[in-house]
């Protein structure tokens, strides 16, 4: 039998949902409450009405949004790369072909090693306030290696992605039309029953756009859902296939023309901004503020990988789009959220509202704005996850 919790004294609670509180699109909450009863939310409003429950919480003053949902990332791998990110910082660029130097690593290691670092980096992000995060494979790029990491993922996470087109495997290097038959065929069949989502990296020195839709449309019929890493690194055909598709979300966004942003603004996939990537290769920063003007839906998440932006925080990322991408703090804070949900297509996380789930993060600040007011500072005090209380 479930317990019901009511947490008051709350400073400012961002619900997500602007027909409560300011009317914002945070639709944040002062001096407010919000009850619990098992793993949903099922009451939020001023503190002075927060209804009867077995047990009482008193925030202390302190700020509450939902969990962050970080809707990108690469966490099924095995080693780091130190020496390539010491030697970028040192002056040499960036480019797609190291990531082979984890596939190599990845391969090499049992399933206990991969699980382990999965979980590993998992706990990391939840003391940061992650509850929801999505993961992907891309580092085995063999029917057995992709199918075993997704596996893996699936114990951990309903958000598993098919990344089977990372990059062309490098023993078929020399004949990438071979690797795509073999991702969107033998590997695809080993692979489609524990994922979710399908994804495919469509920049130079990976996947072009025909390479992409093959891969796309073929776990499409599989009954995966597609997502797209789309213009990192240069302007290119992904985005406007990512909105031709329904993908879920188009991540990276940094190389965009005009009809790439109305395309975006027009259509439901959301553009997925990972600052992580552009401060770890000393990248250009995409322009969030372009997208957000011209009416697009904005995702923020971590990208955490082990090349390019080996990161798990969250908070880090909301500082830097902040920052460095235009947004204000109430925007950033939505799209690590709000916006991350939407990148999944989920409406029971992200929001903190009667019906979803209640995943919470609670700082030690009186508000949200502290996220990027204060970076590098960890200002997570306590983490809710499906109603129970997991830091």
């Amino acid at each position: 039998m479930s317990s019901s919790t009511v947490i008051t004294n709350i400073a400012a609670l961002v619900t997500n949902d602007p027909s409560l509180g300011d009317g914002s699109p945070l639709g944040l909450v002062r001096d407010a409450a919000v009850a619990i009863d098992g793993d949903r939310i099922t009451w939020t409003g001023e503190s002075s009405k927060a209804p009867a429950t077995d047990n009482r919480l008193d925030a202390g003053g302190r700020a509450v949004l939902p969990g962050f949902v970080d809707s990108h990332s690469h966490l099924l791998f095995a080693g780091d790369r130190t020496e390539e990110f010491a030697a970028r910082m040192s002056g040499r660029p960036y480019s797609a072909g190291g990531i082979r130097t984890t596939v190599a690593a990845t391969r090499a290691a049992t399933d206990a090693e991969l699980e382990a670092n999965l979980t590993r980096y998992l706990a990391e992000a939840l003391r940061q306030g992650t509850t929801t995060f999505e993961t992907k494979s891309g580092y085995g790029l063999t029917a057995a290696d992709e199918s075993r990491a997704l596996r893996i993922a699936a114990r951990h996470t309903d958000e598993v992605t098919f990344l089977g087109a990372h990059i062309v495997a490098p023993e078929l290097a020399d004949d990438p039309a071979a690797y795509v038959a073999l991702v969107t065929g033998e590997m695809l069949d080993a692979c489609a029953p524990h994922a979710r989502w399908i994804d495919v990296f469509c920049e130079k020195g990976a996947f072009d756009g025909d390479q992409a839709r093959a891969v796309l449309t073929a776990g499409r019929a599989r009954g995966l859902h597609p997502r797209i890493h789309a213009n990192q690194l240069s302007q290119g055909p992904g985005v406007q296939l990512a909105v031709e598709l329904d993908a879920a979300s188009a991540d990276h966004c940094t190389h965009l023309t005009d009809a790439d942003v109305d395309a975006l603004a027009s259509g439901s996939t959301v553009a997925t901004l990972l600052p992580g990537a552009e401060f770890s290769t000393r990248a250009e920063w995409p322009d969030a503020r372009r997208l957000l003007d011209a009416g697009a839906t904005v995702a923020l998440s971590t990208d955490c990988n082990p090349g390019s932006s080996f990161t798990s925080s969250v908070p880090f990322c909301i500082a830097l789009a902040v920052r460095d991408m235009g947004m204000t703090p109430d925007e950033a804070v939505w799209s690590a959220t709000a916006g991350g949900a939407a990148a999944l297509r989920r409406d029971d996380i992200g929001r903190l509202t009667p019906g979803a789930y209640a995943d919470l993060t609670l700082l030690d600040a009186p508000s949200h704005v502290h996220l990027a007011y204060r970076p590098g500072v960890p200002l997570v005090s306590g983490v809710w996850r499906r109603g129970v209380r997991v830091v």
